[in-house]
C-alpha cells in the first residue's frame, strides 16, 4: 500500500491509498475555498450520562447533488471536487460539514472507489483490502491524536438511511469520549467476566456456533450470524474466530481471508428482498475497543451490519417505545432471517 498525504484547498487533510507503489498523485485542489472555522460543541447530559455533539453548522452540507455535481467523484472533464486526481483507489478526507471539530473529535470521509455508480459489493478483493488498510491506518493516526478516546469507522448506504452523497463512501468519528453503546458493551464484558471468569465475545461466538441455527457464513478466519436478541429485521454480526480489540490487531490471514467473506455477505444483503426491490439500505459499523481501557484486550472486535427494511416495499421506522425508551421490538425471528440469508448465497 502506498499512502500519500496532502491538503485541500482550505487546508483540510486528503490521503490517497494506492494499491501500486509507482503511483503519483501531484493535482492541486484549484477552488477558492476559505479555511473552515466551524466549530463543534460537546455537551453532557447529566440525566442520562451521555454526551451530545452540537454542530448547527451542518444544516448547510451538501444534500443530494446531481451526478455531475458529486463531491466525491474524481476531479475530471472540468469538474471540481473534494478529490482533485483525476482519478483515485481510495481516498481519505476531513469532513468539511464535520459533526466533530475544533478540538474536540475528527471526522473524516473514506471514499471507496471513483466510479460514482459502484457500491461497496461491487468493488474487488483487492480493493476491499485496500480499504480495510485505509481503515487500519487511520485508526492508528487518529487514537494517536490528543483527548481521541475512540475510533469509529462505518458506511451508511442508501437514501432510507439517510445517505445525502449517493457515491460509495464512509465515515470515520474520532470520538472524545467512550460512545454509550461501547461504554454499555465494557460493563457487560465486566460483569461476566466476575460471573464466570470467562470472555463474554468467546462464549458468544463459541454459543453460536454450537447453536449454528442463526450462522449465515463461517471461514476459517471469520463467522458471520444473527444475534440471538437482533434488534433490526435482518441483522449480522461478523466476527473475526480470533478475538482481537480492534483493527490493528488483525493478524494477515485475517485480513486475507476478510474481503472474499465481506463481499458475499453484502451479495447476499443485496439478495434478500428479491430481484426487483433496489439495494438494500444498510449500516456497516465496527465495533472497536475504546483506546484508554485498561483492559480492552478483552473487547471483541466485530462489524456490526444491519437493514431498516423489513419486507418488500416496507421500513422499520422506531416505534414510541424504540425511540422513547431504547425498548425494541423485532418483527421477524432472528432465525428466519438468518435462514432467508443463508438461502441467499450470491452466485
Amino acid at each position: 500500500m502506498k499512502k500519500t498525504v496532502t491538503t485541500l484547498a482550505d487546508g483540510r487533510e486528503l490521503i490517497y491509498y494506492d494499491s501500486r507503489d509507482d503511483l503519483v498523485r501531484t493535482a492541486v485542489d484549484p477552488r477558492p475555498l476559505t479555511p473552515v472555522t466551524s466549530r463543534s460543541e460537546i455537551r453532557y447530559d447529566e440525566l442520562t450520562g451521555d454526551h451530545v455533539a452540537v454542530a448547527s453548522h451542518r444544516q448547510g452540507r451538501t444534500y443530494l447533488p446531481p451526478a455531475d455535481a458529486c463531491p466525491l467523484c474524481p476531479a475530471r472533464d472540468g469538474r471540481e471536487s473534494e478529490i482533485p486526481e483525476e482519478g483515485y483507489e481510495v481516498a481519505v478526507f476531513e469532513n468539511r460539514f464535520p459533526s466533530l471539530s475544533g478540538g474536540v473529535g475528527r471526522c473524516e470521509v473514506v471514499c471507496f472507489t471513483d466510479d460514482h455508480t459502484a457500491s461497496f459489493a461491487d468493488l474487488t478483493e483487492e480493493r476491499v483490502r485496500l480499504v480495510l488498510d485505509a481503515w487500519t491506518d487511520r485508526t492508528a493516526a487518529l487514537s494517536a491524536l490528543p483527548g481521541v478516546q475512540q475510533v469509529y469507522c462505518f458506511e451508511n448506504r442508501g437514501r432510507e438511511i439517510g445517505v445525502t452523497l449517493p457515491h460509495a463512501h464512509g465515515q470515520i468519528y474520532a470520538f472524545p469520549y467512550v460512545t454509550p453503546r461501547t461504554a454499555h458493551t465494557r460493563r457487560r464484558i465486566d460483569e461476566h467476566r466476575r460471573a464466570t471468569g470467562r470472555n463474554l465475545f468467546d462464549d458468544l461466538v463459541a454459543r453460536e456456533r454450537a447453536d449454528a441455527e442463526r450462522v449465515v457464513l463461517e471461514t476459517e478466519h471469520w463467522i458471520a450470524f444473527v444475534p440471538y436478541a437482533a434488534k433490526w429485521p435482518y441483522e449480522v454480526h461478523l466476527h473475526p474466530r480470533r478475538r482481537v480489540p480492534d483493527l490493528l490487531a488483525l493478524d494477515e490471514e485475517a485480513r486475507t481471508d476478510f474481503a472474499q467473506t465481506y463481499l458475499e455477505l453484502l451479495r447476499r444483503f443485496d439478495r434478500i428482498f428479491g430481484p426487483a426491490e433496489p439495494p438494500t439500505p444498510y449500516i456497516a459499523a465496527w465495533h472497536q475497543a475504546p483506546f484508554t481501557d485498561e483492559r480492552r484486550e478483552d473487547f471483541g472486535l466485530h462489524l456490526e451490519l444491519f437493514t431498516v427494511r423489513r419486507a418488500s416495499g416496507k421500513l422499520k421506522f422506531l416505534a414510541g417505545t424504540e425511540s422513547g425508551m431504547g425498548a425494541f421490538m423485532n418483527d421477524i425471528r432472528p432465525e428466519d432471517a438468518a435462514r432467508r440469508i443463508r438461502e441467499v448465497a450470491s452466485a
